[in-house]
């Protein structure tokens, strides 16, 4: 069975690698920086020791495919060789049209076997349950299987799973960005907290608490609201898609090596 906890005072360093997810994006930071679930998760292991005890690289890229992935991050998390990495991939390429959830996660499961050989913990992560968001719900089976996948990996390797189907409370759209694809920052702090607790952390909220009541909103708004954000996210991503772009295209990791937090 796949492990649930680890011993956090063995964790000293932590690399994230992944997409745009890992990187934060839909959680401004400073300047024109992200900060992100990875980010908020660092903080909380680093509370965990001394000051200045504690290291943190952030190699995701936004938009990047698996294969990418592993031939970009895993080798520079592998020789960072960091306590704890988190690997989070494969969902730009389920969301691809003719992608087999089967065929990435054989790969992915290959990347997960080269990098637990190389550092001191893997953790990694299930895709979110799509119901609700409007242009990927279609594809809810494909990441359920990918999600399944992900889980069995995980046992075989005694990974401890972020499993984001499970937290519900990121299933409500104000977990979520104005372009519905990326979290927002309390969706990515929610994700922060639910990571803390697989590693055995007591956390100083629920990730899974109810949000506030909203007041019931009218079918035009929803209709304005939709058409709006199919203006000013849909159509330039589906753009992207055809014209073979991607939005990490000359993006460079923005924490590239294990650096003091």
């Amino acid at each position: 069975m796949a492990a649930t906890t680890t011993k956090l005072k063995t964790i000293g360093s932590y690399a994230a690698i992944g997409d745009s997810f890992t990187e934060g994006v839909g959680d401004p930071g400073p300047g024109d920086s992200f900060l992100g679930w990875a980010d908020r998760l660092a903080v909380l292991l680093a509370d965990q020791r001394e000051e200045h005890d504690f290291r943190y690289a952030n190699l995701a890229v936004r938009g990047k495919l698996l294969d990418q992935i592993v031939a970009d991050q895993l080798p520079r998390a592998k020789a960072l060789a960091p306590d704890l990495v988190t690997f989070c991939a494969g969902g730009n390429d389920i969301i691809r049209p003719g992608s087999d959830p089967d065929d990435v996660a054989e790969r992915f499961e290959a990347a997960v076997a080269d990098l637990t050989g190389a550092v001191g913990q893997v953790m990694i992560t299930t895709g979110f349950d799509t119901r609700g968001v409007p242009v990927l719900k279609h594809l809810r089976g494909k990441v359920a299987t990918y999600s399944a996948h992900v889980r069995a990996i995980a046992d075989r390797y005694d990974c401890p799973v972020l499993d984001l189907w499970s937290l519900k409370s990121v299933q409500d759209r104000r977990a979520w960005d104005a372009d519905r694809l990326h979290l927002s920052p309390e969706g990515h702090t929610r994700v922060a907290l639910r990571a803390a607790q697989v590693l055995g952390m007591e956390v100083p909220a629920d990730p899974d608490q109810p949000w506030p009541q909203l007041r019931p909103r009218g079918s035009v708004d929803v209709t304005r609201d939709n058409i709006q954000w199919a203006r000013e996210y849909l159509v330039p991503w589906i753009g992207r898609r055809l014209r073979g772009e991607s939005s990490g295209d000359h993006v460079e990791a923005k924490r590239p090596d294990l650096l003091p937090l």
